[in-house]
């Protein structure tokens, strides 16, 4: 579950060695039970990104004032939708989040309603995306383990080459710290890493998947200025504290959400709702 976020392109958390300590101790915790409940699929990877988006929601909801009242919708809505895709009805899943996103701005604050809305519809999204990817009984495992990959190498690698090389900034607007070298350290560590786990399985046409890591990075670093831009327009400097040395759950996602949503959009334009892994790693 860990995904792009503040270190990604080069942003650096202050702390020094005992909140790097933290970090690591976190990301011991959190990777395998990310590769655990994709292993095991179902109903239990279904419920870690069910526990997942709902943080998220919490985390959107409160940052911009309007917690409270919203959660109910919210919860009521990841819950039904994840029994639903539980037992296979993705469609009527969709429908259940979008009910709650609308029913979330409904009771929200007047002058926050849009807001609580799109922050339950990317809580929703959180769920839906890739519960529908790992559906896939062919290839929903080895399509998960393709976008961990992209995603945590995009990351990890965005850190390194932003601090040892530096340079420009990416876009010191939004994200001061961000530079080109991070973000292009980054996406070529991902496209690598997805083209392992690829090659390791056994695809064809490894340029096409090259193409695709490539577009999960980039989608994986454009999540983490959303969410910064999110912070900033709100005054945050972190999403909440649930997750010792990284923030909250969004800022840890952000870079994942954008990920999984896009490779699951590419997944089910080609190979449709029953087959959206082998529409994101066929060609």
């Amino acid at each position: 579950m860990i995904g792009s976020g503040p270190a990604a392109t080069g942003e650096t958390r202050p702390g020094g060695h005992g909140e790097l300590m933290l970090r690591v101790a976190s990301a011991v915790v959190l990777v395998p039970l990310a590769l655990l409940t994709a292993y095991l699929g179902g109903g239990w990877f279904i419920a870690l990104w069910a526990l997942a988006a709902a943080g998220i929601a919490w985390e959107w909801t409160r940052l911009v004032g309007a917690w409270r009242l919203t959660m109910v919708p919210c919860a009521l809505a990841l819950a039904g939708a994840g029994w639903l895709l539980a037992i296979e009805r993705p469609g009527e899943a969709v429908a259940a989040l979008a009910a709650g996103a609308v029913a979330a701005g409904i009771v929200a604050p007047a002058a926050r309603r849009l807001w609580t809305a799109a922050g339950a519809a990317d809580a929703g999204a959180m769920l839906a995306a890739p519960a529908v990817l790992r559906s896939d009984s062919k290839y929903g495992l080895v399509a998960i383990i393709f976008l961990f990959a992209v995603v945590w190498l995009t990351d990890i690698a965005a850190y390194f080459a932003g601090k040892l090389i530096g340079g420009p900034k990416l876009w010191p607007a939004v994200s001061p710290k961000k530079t080109w070298s991070g973000a292009i350290g980054g996406m070529t560590a991902g496209v690598a890493a997805g083209l392992i786990v690829a090659a390791a399985w056994g695809a064809e046409n490894l340029p096409a998947i090259a193409l695709v890591g490539m577009a999960l990075s980039i989608a994986a670093q454009a999540g983490d200025f959303c969410e910064s831009a999110l912070k900033r327009r709100f005054g945050a400097k972190d999403a909440s504290q649930l997750i010792p040395g990284h923030g909250g759950l969004m800022d840890r996602l952000d870079g994942f959400w954008a990920a999984a949503v896009t490779g699951t959009m590419l997944g089910l334009a080609r190979g449709g709702i029953h087959a959206p892994a082998q529409g994101l790693l066929v060609w």
